[in-house]
């Protein structure tokens, strides 16, 4: 039971870190409207921005990596059910 507490807590803290960056990159690098337009072609390649949609890709990696073997799983263990012991 540990190890689906761990990665359940592995998912939310991958999900978490993705949706909290891309966040902060949508308000730093990107705002919205004129200005962020603007703003948007001088700081998106700032080191900071670049960062951030490392994070992002890598965070993106890895909880999508996560939820494929969970539903990977599923779908084994509906094909071959894990025997019981008798």
């Amino acid at each position: 039971m540990s190890v689906i507490l761990n990665t359940l807590a592995s998912m939310v803290l991958a999900y978490t870190a993705h949706y909290g960056i891309v966040k902060l990159y949508n308000i730093a690098c990107v705002p919205d409207g004129l200005w962020g337009y603007l703003h948007g072609m001088i700081s998106t390649g700032s080191p900071v921005c670049k960062g951030a949609l490392q994070v992002i890709s890598q965070t993106e990696v890895s909880y999508s990596s996560m939820v494929m073997m969970g539903i990977t799983r599923a779908i084994v263990d509906l094909v071959a059910p894990i025997a019981v012991k008798e």
